[in-house]
Formats: C-alpha cells, structure tokens, sequence
C-alpha cells in the first residue's frame, strides 16, 4: 500500500465508484475544511475506534490547503482511471 495518503484514499474511493462524488463534495466544501479537522480533533478517540488511521489522515489532509488540493487531484485522476475501459 502507498504512503501517501492522499494517493491512498483517492484510489480506495475510486475503486468503489466514489472518486467523482468524493471530489465535487470536497470541492464544494472547501471553505469548512478547517472546521471539519476542529470538530475531528475533538472526536477524535471515537473515530478512531471506527476508522483507525483513515481517519488520521483525512483529519492531516483538510488541515492543509495544498494536501487538499492534491486529494481532490487524485480523485480527478481515480476517477480517470475508473472511466477507462477494460
């Protein structure tokens, strides 16, 4: 598996189908990013106990404007990928 986060969470998504609706709803969210890390730092031990290292990483990618902006490229990208036939 990849180290990159990013990376990592775009292809999961795009392997099931959920790159394209991943990626419009970050775009269209972006400007509550750092809300979504305060209220995930505030939750964190019970996501944790849910999603374990996902959650970690979502929480360091919305932190992080330029870390958003590149999952919402690697979701433009799964989703490429997931068009392509065969």
């Amino acid at each position: 598996m990849s180290a990159d986060p990013a990376r990592r969470i775009a292809t999961e998504l795009g392997r099931r189908g959920l790159a394209a609706p991943a990626r419009l709803l970050l775009d269209a969210h972006r400007p509550l990013a750092p809300l979504v890390v305060d209220a995930g730092a505030a939750l964190d031990p019970f996501l944790r106990m849910i999603g374990g290292r996902a959650t970690e990483d979502m929480r360091h990618l919305l932190g992080d404007t330029a870390e958003l902006d590149r999952l919402i490229a690697e979701l433009a990208a799964a989703e490429e990928r997931h068009a392509e036939p065969g």
